[in-house]
């Protein structure tokens, strides 16, 4: 039942988008070694703000 429980739990983080900045961290040490990684904070105003900017398909 726990490991069922936390399957879940990973999922419905994976849609809310709880991995994206983890993904985006180890992306950019990758490609950009020796420079300084934005904190979670930048990241997500960054990327809201890249959103409002260019909604593409949003319905409005």
């Amino acid at each position: 039942m726990t490991a069922r429980l936390r399957r879940v739990w990973w999922w419905v983080g994976a849609l809310m988008g709880d991995h994206d900045y983890a993904r985006y961290v180890e992306l950019h040490r990758r490609l950009h070694p020796g420079e300084p990684v934005p904190t979670e904070r930048e990241y997500w105003r960054d990327r809201h703000a890249a959103t409002d900017s260019n909604p593409g398909a949003r319905c409005c």
